[in-house]
């Protein structure tokens, strides 16, 4: 299998190099983004869906869609959210 990239050393090939700080700081944004109401909700209905391996539960599509395409494809915009309610 070839990589159309550059694999880094280290444990991810993905990893953000931030600093301490900046690493510890957005661990607690991505934690509470995950424990709002809207992340629990979207964790409770991925869950229920029940995609197989190695698909994600797009809810802005309203299917299970390849991991790596839905998760290409966040919005910022709070569209989906309005849809839901949330």
């Amino acid at each position: 299998m070839t990589t159309p990239f550059k694999l880094r050393s280290g444990s991810s090939p993905f990893k953000q190099n931030l600093s301490p700080k900046a690493a510890a700081d957005k661990a607690e944004r991505d934690q509470e983004a995950a424990m709002s109401e809207w992340g629990k909700y979207k964790k409770r209905t991925a869950q229920q869906k029940n995609c197989e391996p190695g698909y994600d539960y797009d809810h802005a599509q309203g299917k299970c869609v390849p991991a790596s395409q839905n998760r290409s494809n966040n919005s910022r915009s709070g569209s989906v959210q309005n849809r839901y309610g949330y």
